[in-house]
């Protein structure tokens, strides 16, 4: 079991109060997520620039994601350990690093590389909705996870339009270099309006990995949002990824800066995070979660007659991404509340099992979005987004099977508190700073 610490008394420090922090994270949370995505909008100029194949530049993108991925396993849980403010501070500059080796790569080998130490480091959004989540009131924790992944999703979003806009004018070295100097900026930023928390575990770090794992075992519901959460982001991941290949292709024949301009209609999504947060105070993750499955199949559809080309194909395009990035995001929101009102000292560790598999499941969508376009075309990415919009629910039925058959004992040991009604019902320990 996890040794916990007392809470950090002292009154908040500068920023640290008010509706301003979340603002200020959510803000970081975008500019940091975007490292993992501004490179898919430059598949095309890589390809050309190094003289390698679509394929093998788009790798670039799927080994970042990998590399996310990991750091997220590897990284996060210190968040449980370690003070978050100087942890979060020191990646930044690390990814700010790594960011500038890739902007001067020579060749595809240093630039995958890079990618992957940019993945690596480049948790920080990982950090900030764990702390949020502990200083917000129960009642308000949705809506503050929300507006983070507001953030988040803008980041996401806009990256796109970053660099495929950057790319197709300055070359596709000049969003890697900017990321570069946005980044060590953005350390400086928080190492000054982050307040200070005290660490919430003594544990070693071996332990914390263990305990990251084993709460997939233990925790059912964390389980099941996990796997709710990687099969619709392995429908996100493939249909983002197979774009470009389709918009530069032969159906419309455009260049890597249309990629960008049509995340911007996908960017109307961030706007939805906060609502679906209060959706969730009020309603519960299941109702949302199952809106989201819904509208994935629906953009599934919708996205299929992208192959007619022209402006009805483009328009079907900007609908089914606009729709699916809603239904993600949102069902993203209602995940992350339901396991942070699981174990409010685990709350890192907690993040860290959720988000290395949901991106998991977002490499492995890129990949198979990747070889579904070689083999089948955009109406084989569309009828893997399909598949991934019934598996969802499927593979959330199979995790409550698992605790029909042995959550008795686990309810017996931890007691009823009732946290699948209420995602939000959780007491939360008292820290240096507010998230109101």
């Amino acid at each position: 079991m996890s040794r916990i610490n007392p809470p950090a008394p002292g009154p908040p420090t500068p920023g640290g109060s008010g509706r301003r922090l979340p603002l200020v994270m959510a803000l970081a949370c975008g500019v940091s997520v975007a490292n993992v995505y501004f490179p898919q909008a430059l598949t095309p100029l890589i390809a050309d620039g190094l003289g390698i194949t679509p394929s093998a530049a788009a790798s670039v993108a799927t080994v970042t994601q990998f590399g996310y991925a990991a750091g997220i396993f590897l990284l996060v849980p210190l968040g449980d350990r370690l003070p978050r403010r100087p942890l979060v501070t020191v990646l930044l500059a690390v990814t700010a690093c790594a960011l500038l080796a890739a902007g001067l790569a020579p060749a595809a080998a240093p630039l995958m590389a890079a990618g992957v130490a940019v993945g690596l480091a480049t948790v920080v959004p990982q950090l900030l909705l764990p702390m949020a989540a502990g200083l917000a009131a129960p009642d308000r924790r949705g809506s503050v996870i929300g507006t983070l992944q507001g953030g988040l999703i803008g980041g996401i979003l806009l990256a796109r339009t970053f660099g495929g806009v950057v790319g197709e004018h300055l070359g596709w070295r000049a969003p890697y270099l900017a990321a570069a100097v946005l980044t060590g900026l953005l350390a400086l930023v928080l190492g000054l309006a982050l307040p200070t928390t005290a660490p919430a575990a003594r544990d070693r770090y071996p332990a914390l990995l263990a305990d990251t794992v084993r709460m997939l075992r233990t925790e059912p519901d964390l389980r099941r949002s996990a796997l709710h959460q990687a099969t619709l982001f392995g429908a996100f991941s493939a249909a983002w990824t197979a774009l470009a290949l389709l918009l530069t292709g032969p159906h419309y024949r455009m260049d890597a800066q249309a990629v960008g301009v049509l995340a911007l209609i996908g960017a109307a999504s961030m706007f939805c995070a906060p609502v679906a947060g209060r959706w969730v105070d009020r309603h519960g993750a299941d109702r949302v979660n199952t809106w989201c499955t819904g509208s994935v199949l629906a953009a599934a559809v919708v996205l299929t007659a992208g192959v007619a080309g022209g402006a009805p194909g483009l328009a079907a395009v900007a609908l089914g991404l606009l729709l699916l990035d809603v239904a993600v995001q949102c069902s993203q929101v209602a995940n992350q509340a339901r396991i942070f009102a699981l174990r409010p000292e685990a709350r890192s560790r907690l993040n860290t099992a959720y988000m290395t598999c949901s991106f998991l499941g977002g490499s492995a969508g890129s990949w198979l979005g990747i070889r579904a376009y070689a083999l089948l075309g955009w109406t084989g990415v569309c009828a893997l987004i399909a598949l991934a919009a019934v598996l969802a629910p499927t593979a959330a039925r199979l995790a409550d099977g698992r605790r029909r058959r042995g959550g008795r004992g686990r309810r017996g040991r931890r007691g009823r508190r009732g946290r699948e009604e209420s995602p939000s019902a959780e007491p939360v320990p008292s820290q240096t700073g507010s998230a109101r």
